[in-house]
């Protein structure tokens, strides 16, 4: 990895951080981590990270492609090399980034949420903010472009994890650091001033157990931002798909938005606010040559794009601000 030390590199961040005084759990969560393999490609992602070119990057931009380097950082021929290395991180789910000129088109083209939320979430400048299931990292940099002094993100994917660490390895300097452990590794800390899950409600068997663990890791006065499907329903409706969603196995409970919001006080969270709310459109989620399985053009009812392929409302999302 460039010989960076992400662990080292977290810890140091941690230090004179409300974080400091779950030191000691982070490291015993590192050290778990690292004792076991997540993956059967893991020790190849680790190998090929030492294939990347070990150069200082001129150029750095967090804007709507998260840009690192530029062409004339490398060579034309390492330029080649690094391609087809990027691809041995396929799929590429989230994005968009640029590294060294090479464009890396993502399944999702996740500068659409973002501008959708950005002038209505809290303001994020010289904050402590955790992304959990933060993917491989996109939105970290986008906190970072919006003012945060500390961002971690948590996800349990280890792809994701190298996918960030292909990005990390350049940016050493920046206060954004990746944890490939669920919420549940965590210790409650209360030390984050504001928390982002985005995409991962509606894949928890317990939805208000995972809301009051989201709160643990909120501060006095803080603030959670959470975007999720909904439904269009009454409200203490509640889909519960009978085996898929879009195709996902892994899709539990789709509240209505007013249950949602009754969800979020019944744990403790007050002035619930739904900030937007749009249908997931197939130019925002969609194939591509960085991710070539199915999308969710393929999950849609080709005769009625309103309509899952199961026969559900077609993927409908919200974003909702709530504080403690």
């Amino acid at each position: 990895m460039n010989n960076y030390d992400w662990e080292k590199a977290l810890y140091l961040s941690i230090l004179d951080t409300p974080l400091a005084a779950w030191l000691s759990d982070f490291s015993v969560i590192i050290k778990d981590w690292k004792s076991r393999i997540h993956h059967a490609e893991q020790n190849k992602w680790e190998k090929q990270l030492k294939k990347f070119p070990r150069t200082e990057v001129t150029t750095q931009s967090f804007g709507d492609t998260v840009t690192i380097g530029s062409e004339n950082d490398v060579s034309s021929n390492a330029q080649e090399h690094l391609r087809s290395v990027l691809k041995c991180y396929m799929p590429w789910r989230k994005g968009p980034f640029r590294l060294f000129d090479i464009d890396i088109d993502t399944e999702w083209r996740s500068d659409f949420k973002w501008q959708r939320i950005q002038h209505h979430i809290p303001d994020l400048k010289h904050k402590h903010v955790l992304d959990v299931g933060c993917g491989s990292g996109y939105h970290l940099f986008r906190m970072r472009e919006a003012g945060a002094n500390q961002i971690l993100g948590i996800d349990p994917t280890t792809l994701f994890f190298y996918q960030f660490s292909i990005f990390k390895q350049y940016l050493r300097q920046e206060n954004i650091h990746f944890l490939p452990v669920p919420l549940e590794s965590l210790p409650a800390t209360g030390a984050f001033d504001v928390v982002f899950c985005m995409g991962v409600l509606y894949h928890r068997h317990d939805p208000l157990t995972f809301l009051k663990m989201l709160k643990s890791q909120i501060s006095k006065n803080g603030s959670l931002i959470i975007e999720t499907l909904i439904i269009d329903g009454e409200p203490n409706e509640v889909l519960m798909p009978r085996e898929r969603y879009a195709q996902m196995r892994n899709v539990y409970f789709i509240p209505s938005a007013e249950m949602l919001r009754l969800w979020l006080e019944k744990v403790g969270f007050k002035d619930v606010e739904m900030i937007e709310k749009n249908y997931t459109s197939t130019q925002e989620q969609r194939s591509t040559e960085w991710m070539t399985n199915h999308s969710l053009v393929d999950f849609l009812n080709p005769d009625n794009h309103k309509l899952t392929i199961e026969g559900y409302p077609a993927p409908l999302r919200a974003t909702f601000v709530a504080s403690t």
